[in-house]
């Protein structure tokens, strides 16, 4: 049974979240710092007190638990280096499960798409944190969208999610 954990007073006050914006679960890191999930973010504060990450949902493109290193590791649509939580105590923290389903709440629609070569790239549409839906196409490893053999194909799927969720073409 999971137990809430309280944030401390001083990662509260350095997150300085706005009104309406409210912590969801977080969880003490090692060697130090707290990863907090907020209603519309992941931010992580350093043992010093300083925010180091602090990106909305609908900016991971993956995120996954690692049970036996006790570790959430995030991937970014950008492409920056992935960002690794080690929780050393996860049974006192929701925050693998509350990041899962963040994540999950951000996805409205995706596709997979099949391109040459036996590579692939995903499209999808997001909900942001105040509700706005945007689609958003995330590259396979080794794939340059704007290579004229997949931008047609991303394009088409990217117009296909864009059309079943209601937005303009």
């Amino acid at each position: 049974m999971l137990r809430r954990t309280r944030l401390p007073d001083d990662v509260r006050a350095a997150l300085d979240l706005p009104r309406g914006e409210r912590p969801l679960a977080a969880g003490a890191l090692a060697p130090g710092g707290w990863a907090v999930a907020t209603t519309a973010e992941l931010a992580v504060v350093d043992a010093g007190g300083a925010v180091v990450v602090r990106r909305p949902w609908a900016q991971v493109a993956r995120a996954a638990y690692d049970p036996q290193r006790q570790a959430v590791t995030v991937e970014w649509v950008d492409r920056s280096p992935d960002t690794r939580l080690v929780l050393p105590d996860v049974d006192r923290s929701a925050l693998p499960l509350v990041v899962r389903e963040r994540v999950q709440w951000s996805v409205v629609l995706a596709e997979e798409v099949a391109l040459p070569g036996g590579r692939s790239a995903r499209v999808a549409v997001r909900r942001a944190a105040d509700g706005t839906l945007f689609s958003q196409a995330l590259a396979g490893r080794g794939v340059d969208l704007d290579a004229p053999d997949v931008a047609p194909l991303v394009d088409a799927a990217e117009d296909r999610v864009r059309a079943a969720a209601g937005l303009p073409l």
